[in-house]
């Protein structure tokens, strides 16, 4: 399948909307502005300065969908139209006292019931830093010994991620439990596997996240499954390249260990390429939400659906790409009937700029991907231009 045609892909999009994104992304192409200009918004946060309409102007109105689930409500329906369906996430990062992650709770249960009111929105998302102390996530992946007052905290950590858990079970909905830093993981890949088995039983409610830019997730990912055979439970996958690769890596070197990132892009392809066929060949027990943007990894799974006569709405197979990037993946997928779901972060615009500061950051890590985003919205540009003399 080819992903060119810019007309299905930018049609929601008015002439000064994409000047817009095309301005944009011609700022995030340029390492050493974000990087700049990353240190100085996270400076200006802590110093508290006024710099949300701004970011509300730019980087907020392409990447994030609204301030409230109800502002978001408008273009969940826009895309609903084209056959896109939408997965909200309340992307404020920072929960660190014992209130934020209640309220973190809040937010989530809220989403939930919220999106299960509405068939365009089949999933909702978790971070589990946000229910919980990271120091601690840390120290249960490494295996480190708790205090009292940390063992109560951690039982407090896990009543509330039990708690979202039992409520997409009762509402009969999806949870996305994201991936984190590795030093983190270990504790999240832990509690995703025993509510996996606890709730995913006959059908797949629950789904971890495996960033395949790490040397051993393919082996989790093959232990996962042995697992999961052996105690009767169905997995969920959402399967992404990675998030945190410079962070990763400054912290190997500082640490003089070894990176658990694979050492280059051609190998972090091949780690999730190889991921994405054991999901595919294993999709009786196995559902696939496939994060990304690369044209090539979602070409393989159609030509796989395509000789293995799977249908294109298959509910074990989920495409999604984030809002503001890849509409040339999303629309055209969702023209031809596949199972598409666009991310749509949202929330209070000083609150969520940690978030955007991070998509920013990935954005131009990314080799190719700023520079596609551009080529086609330049396309999609002349195009108009011409039909319109």
């Amino acid at each position: 399948m080819r992903f060119e045609n810019t007309q299905k892909a930018y049609h929601l999009k008015s002439d000064k909307e994409l000047y817009k994104a095309y301005y944009l992304f011609r700022m995030i192409s340029n390492q050493t502005l974000v990087s700049f200009g990353s240190r100085l918004t996270r400076m200006a946060l802590k110093l508290k300065l006024p710099i949300a309409p701004l970011f509300k102007a730019t980087v907020f109105s392409q990447f994030c969908a609204g301030l409230t689930k109800e502002d978001s409500l408008e273009l969940v329906k826009k895309l609903e139209i084209s056959k896109i369906q939408s997965c909200l996430i309340f992307a404020a990062e920072e929960s660190k006292s014992e209130q934020g992650m209640d309220t973190s709770l809040e937010n989530t249960l809220e989403t939930l019931i919220f999106s299960k009111q509405r068939a365009s929105l089949p999933f909702t998302v978790i971070k589990l830093t946000t229910l919980g102390p990271i120091s601690l996530f840390e120290k249960k992946g490494a295996k480190v010994s708790f205090t009292t007052k940390e063992e109560e905290a951690w039982q407090r950590t896990l009543n509330r991620i039990n708690t979202c858990c039992e409520k997409t079970a009762a509402l009969g909905a999806h949870l996305l439990i994201d991936a984190e830093e590795s030093w983190l993981q270990d504790a999240i890949d832990e509690i995703a596997e025993s509510f996996m088995e606890k709730y995913n039983k006959e059908t797949t409610l629950i789904y971890t996240t495996l960033q395949m830019y790490r040397k051993d997730r393919l082996s989790y990912l093959k232990n996962l499954h042995k697992k999961a055979t052996k105690k009767r439970f169905k997995i969920g996958v959402k399967l992404v390249r990675g998030a945190y690769i410079e962070k990763e890596n400054i912290r190997a070197l500082e640490l003089e260990i070894p990176s658990p990132i694979c050492e280059s892009k051609e190998q972090t392809d091949l780690n999730f390429n190889a991921g994405l066929d054991f999901i595919l060949d294993h999709l009786s027990h196995c559902s696939l939400f496939l994060g990304s943007h690369n044209e090539y990894s979602v070409s393989r799974v159609l030509e796989w659906m395509k000789k293995n006569k799977v249908a294109k709405d298959n509910p074990n197979i989920w495409f999604s790409q984030l809002l503001g990037m890849a509409d040339h993946i999303s629309f055209n997928l969702a023209s031809e009937g596949y199972r598409v779901v666009k991310y749509l972060p949202f929330g209070p615009v000083n609150e969520v700029i940690p978030y955007l500061i991070r998509r920013a950051e990935e954005n131009t890590s990314v080799s190719g991907q700023t520079p596609r985003e551009l080529s086609l919205i330049e396309k999609e540009l002349k195009r108009r231009k011409a039909m319109a003399s």
